[in-house]
């Protein structure tokens, strides 16, 4: 497997909006970078609550577990995630990932740095959609996280070979998300 440059990228990979990367003073970058494609988070984010003591279940997942929170209507440039707690978001961007491509999704450094976690599963060939992200704070403070600012990497990575069965093959359940997409089990 080889890792994908920013021309290849370009070329290659859809990405809606794309976007260069460029220096935005007082921003968090995003865009094409030599190797990769900085992501921004969105405005909506769902922050995991204990208020209504929900058990946290993947095969039976509760809205209760979180507390909805949009950036756009709080007329504010950021979140704030609580100590030792988590959020989902998803990316600004839209992605569509050919078949013979899929990417991993790292965290960027600024956050990183901050106690700030961002974990995303691999984007499998010919899946389509906003991606999901999961944000931890593992500090005992308050964390910021500022919305349509820079977040995570993608790293694209080229198969030797095309797979036999893609994503859309499978009819993944979470292909074309729209909105922020909480765990599904069929």
């Amino acid at each position: 497997m080889g890792i994908l440059c920013d021309t290849q990228i370009r070329e290659l990979i859809t990405i809606e909006p794309f976007e260069e990367n460029v220096k935005r003073p007082g921003k968090i970058s995003y865009g094409v970078s030599s190797y990769g494609y900085d992501l921004r988070v969105g405005s909506v984010f769902k922050i995991f609550t204990n208020v209504n003591s929900e058990i946290v279940d993947p095969k039976k997942f509760s809205e209760r577990s979180f507390v909805t929170v949009d950036v756009d209507e709080t007329r504010q440039d950021h979140v704030l995630i609580p100590p030792n707690s988590f959020a989902l978001c998803e990316t600004v961007e839209v992605i569509s990932m050919p078949r013979e491509y899929m990417a991993i999704c790292v965290g960027k450094s600024t956050y990183a740095r901050c106690g700030i976690i961002v974990n995303v599963t691999p984007i499998e060939p010919e899946w389509r959609g906003r991606i999901t992200l999961e944000i931890s704070n593992t500090t005992p403070l308050p964390a910021k996280i500022y919305a349509n600012e820079g977040i995570a990497q993608l790293i694209f990575l080229k198969g030797e070979r095309v797979c036999s069965k893609s994503y859309a093959d499978k009819g993944g359940r979470y292909q074309d998300q729209k909105g922020l997409t909480l765990p599904k089990v069929d």
